[in-house]
C-alpha cells in the first residue's frame, strides 16, 4: 500500500475538497471539510504525507483522508488511489476481489460513468434532434454540449437498464443507483426522453443527473433530478463545482446561479466560477462546500444571480439568511428586464454576461430593499411594521459594528430620523435572540450559566473578525498564560469590558478564583473550577493553550497594547451611549443633562491619556 500511499501526493488530494494555503514550515492550511469552523486548523503536511486538525482531531495519510471524506472502505481507497496513480494491483487468493467484493459506492459512482458516456453518445442519435435545437436554440453548440457532458436519454423504458445489466450491474444496484425505478414488470429508466446533465460532486465524481423536459407530452416536472440515494445529496451538491472549484479558489469569488444553462453560458462568457444548485434552495451545506475553497478571507465575494420575478426575489430573501455563515461578502446581481445569464448571453454576448455578475447590491440592502419597499412609508404605521419585519433580520447580523452599520441603513431606508431608536431596537432584538430577554441586563448581573453550547469542539462561536474581539481574546490568553505581564491591571476590568458573552464568562472565572494578581500555583486548576459549567470549561481550556498572537513573543510592551485597547474601545461606547442620551434627552431634564455632559468630558480627557500615555493612565 506504500507505493499507492506514496503514489498520489496527499496535498494533490486533498485540494481537490478545499483550498489549501501556505502555513510556514513546509506545511499547507485549510479550513477542515470534517467540522465546521470560522478560520483554518485543518493542516498538511506533504514532505510527511499526513494531514491533521488542531480543531476536530481528525488526521491520518493519504488512505485515511480519502476514507473518511467519501466513507469508503479501505480497499475502496486504495483501488481509487491506485488508478488515479495508474498503478495496477494484484489481488492475493482470498482477499478483497474488485469483481465481487467492491464497495456500494464505487459501484454506484462507475454506474453513473458508464450512464454519462451512454446518455453523451445518445445526443448524437436521430431521437435526439429536439435535445440539440433546444440547445442551439440557448447558444450552446457540439463543443458545449461536450465540455459539459450534456446527454440524451432516449423515450423508451428501459435503454438503459438494460445496457448497464449487460454492463454486470444488477436490478438492486440500478434501482439503488437511482438510475432506474420499479415498473410493473421490472425495473425501468427513471430518466426517458429528456435532456441529460451529468452532476458531479466536489472530487470530479459524477454522483447524479438533472433532466430537462423536452416534449408536451411528457407529463413530468420541467426539472427532474436524481433522487437521494447513498451517493447523491441534492442539499450537498453544485452542479458544475468540479469546473468551478480551482478558479473559486484562485480569485476567491463565486457566482452562484439558477439553472444548468445558466452555468454554462457563464463559463462560456468566462465567468468560470458560476455553480448552481440542484433542485433545491441555496443551504447551510452549499455554504460548507464554498467556504472550504474560499478559506474565508477578507477579499472573498459570492454573487447571487437570482431571476427578478418573485420566486427569484424569495430566493435572495433566503439566501440572505444564510448570509452570516459566509466570511466572505455576499452581493446580488439580477440582469436588466429579469433576464438570467442564459437569456442574457443570447440577447446581448459574453461580455454582458462578465459585465451582470461584477458585485452589485450587498445582498442585505438588497433583502431590506425587499422588505420595506411592501409597505407604505408615508405613513407612522407603515414605518412601524417594516421595522417590525425588518429588524429581526439585521438583528440576525454576528458581528455587532456590521450589525449597527445595516441598522443605521435600515433606519435610511425607512426614513426614520432618529437612527439611533433602530439601533437600540435591534440590538434589544439581538440581545432576545441569544436568549437574553427583551430587556438588556446590567453587564455585571449577566449570568453565565446560560453561555452557548459550542457548535464544535472548539468552543462556542466567536466572530474573529471582529477587532474587539480578537483583543479580548488575546487578553484573556494572556492572563490566563502569563498573568504576570497584565497584573495588576486586569483585575481592575469589569465583566462587562468583554463584549464577546464567552469571553465575559472565563473574565468572571478568573475574578471568582481569585484575581490574575499574584496568581498561585494552582492558579488554572481554580479557574476552572470556577467555570459555571463544561461550555465556559471548554473555552478556558483553549485560552489556555492557544497561541500568543504576538510576533516577537509575549512581553510587557504587547500586553499592554491588548489591555489598552480593551480599556479603550469599553470608553468609546459608553462615550457613544452618552452623546445618544444626550440627543434623547435633549433640554427636558437639566439635571440628567449635567450629568451626562459632565461624565461624557471625564471619558474623552480619560480617553485622549490612553491615547497619549497608553498603560501609565490606566
Amino acid at each position: 500500500m506504500k507505493a499507492v500511499r506514496d503514489a498520489v501526493p496527499i496535498d494533490a488530494v486533498v485540494s481537490e475538497y478545499l483550498q489549501l494555503r501556505n502555513a510556514g514550515g513546509g506545511n499547507l492550511k485549510g479550513l477542515c471539510p470534517f467540522h465546521d469552523e470560522k478560520s483554518p486548523s485543518f493542516q498538511v503536511s506533504p514532505s510527511k504525507g499526513l494531514f491533521h486538525c488542531f480543531g476536530c482531531q481528525e488526521g491520518g495519510d493519504t488512505i485515511a483522508f480519502v476514507m473518511k471524506i467519501d466513507h469508503l472502505s479501505f480497499s475502496e481507497t486504495v483501488e481509487r488511489l491506485a488508478a488515479k496513480a495508474g498503478i495496477t494491483l494484484r489481488y492475493e487468493e482470498g482477499g478483497y476481489n474488485p469483481g465481487h467484493q467492491r464497495g456500494e459506492r464505487i459501484r454506484l459512482i462507475e454506474a453513473h460513468k458508464i450512464a454519462a458516456q451512454y446518455y453523451a453518445d445518445q445526443l448524437g442519435s436521430a431521437e435526439a434532434e429536439i435535445g440539440r435545437k433546444f440547445l442551439a436554440e440557448r447558444g450552446f453548440d457540439q463543443a458545449a454540449a461536450e465540455h459539459f457532458g450534456v446527454g440524451y436519454s432516449p423515450a423508451g423504458w428501459d435503454h438503459l437498464t438494460r445496457f448497464l445489466r449487460g454492463k454486470g450491474f444488477s436490478d438492486k444496484e440500478l434501482i439503488l443507483s437511482g438510475l432506474s425505478q420499479d415498473g410493473r414488470r421490472g425495473p425501468i429508466d427513471r430518466f426517458r426522453g429528456r435532456l441529460m446533465w451529468p452532476i458531479k460532486d466536489v472530487g470530479g465524481e459524477i454522483v447524479g443527473f438533472g433532466a430537462r423536459k423536452l416534449r408536451e407530452d411528457d407529463n413530468g416536472p420541467k426539472y427532474l433530478n436524481t433522487p437521494e440515494t447513498p451517493i447523491y445529496k441534492k442539499s450537498q451538491v453544485l452542479y458544475g463545482i468540479d469546473l468551478a472549484k480551482k478558479d473559486i479558489a484562485k480569485v476567491s469569488r463565486a457566482v452562484v446561479v439558477e439553472g444548468y444553462t445558466d452555468v454554462m453560458a457563464c463559463h462560456l462568457a468566462g465567468v468560470t466560477t458560476a455553480i448552481a444548485t440542484c433542485g433545491t434552495a441555496f443551504g447551510g451545506d452549499h455554504i460548507k462546500i464554498l467556504r472550504r475553497l474560499l478559506m474565508d478571507n477578507g477579499s472573498a465575494r459570492v454573487i447571487f444571480t437570482f431571476d427578478g420575478d418573485a420566486a427569484g426575489q424569495k430566493a435572495a430573501l433566503r439566501a440572505f439568511e444564510d448570509d452570516q455563515k459566509f466570511a466572505a461578502e455576499t452581493y446580488i446581481a439580477i440582469a436588466p428586464d429579469g433576464m438570467d445569464p442564459c437569456e442574457l448571453r443570447l440577447a446581448k454576448g459574453d461580455e454582458a454576461v462578465a459585465e451582470l455578475v461584477q458585485p452589485r447590491t450587498p445582498l442585505f440592502e438588497f433583502a431590506l430593499r425587499q422588505i420595506v419597499k411592501r409597505y407604505d412609508l408615508e405613513t407612522p404605521a407603515g414605518q412601524a411594521a417594516a421595522l417590525n419585519e425588518a429588524a429581526p433580520i439585521v438583528a440576525k447580523l454576528k458581528d455587532p459594528s456590521v450589525r449597527q452599520r445595516v441598522a443605521v441603513k435600515l433606519a435610511g431606508l425607512l426614513g426614520i430620523m432618529e437612527d439611533q431608536f433602530v439601533v437600540r431596537r435591534v440590538s434589544r432584538i439581538a440581545q432576545w435572540q441569544r436568549g437574553k430577554g427583551d430587556t438588556p441586563q446590567p453587564a455585571r448581573q449577566r449570568s453565565y450559566d446560560d453561555v452557548p453550547a459550542p457548535t464544535a469542539s472548539t468552543g462556542p462561536a466567536l466572530n474573529l473578525r471582529s477587532a474587539a474581539h480578537r483583543t479580548e481574546r488575546e487578553l484573556l490568553k494572556l492572563a490566563l498564560q502569563r498573568p504576570e505581564l497584565v497584573s495588576p491591571f486586569f483585575d481592575a476590568y469589569g465583566v462587562d469590558e468583554f463584549t464577546a458573552p464567552p469571553y465575559a464568562a472565563v473574565r468572571q472565572c478568573i475574578h471568582d478564583a481569585g484575581g490574575a494578581d499574584g496568581a498561585p500555583a494552582d492558579y488554572m486548576d481554580a479557574v476552572l473550577a470556577a467555570a459555571p459549567n463544561d461550555t465556559v470549561r471548554t473555552l478556558v481550556r483553549e485560552l489556555a493553550v492557544e497561541r500568543i498572537l504576538a510576533a516577537k513573543g509575549a512581553d510587557e510592551v504587547y500586553a499592554s497594547v491588548q489591555l489598552v485597547e480593551v480599556r479603550r474601545r469599553a470608553v468609546d461606547r459608553r462615550i457613544d451611549q452618552l452623546n445618544a442620551a444626550l440627543k434623547r434627552l435633549s433640554h427636558t431634564n437639566p439635571e440628567q443633562v449635567s450629568a451626562a455632559q459632565q461624565e461624557l468630558f471625564v471619558l474623552q480627557q480619560y480617553k485622549a491619556a490612553l491615547q497619549a500615555h497608553g498603560a501609565a493612565a490606566l
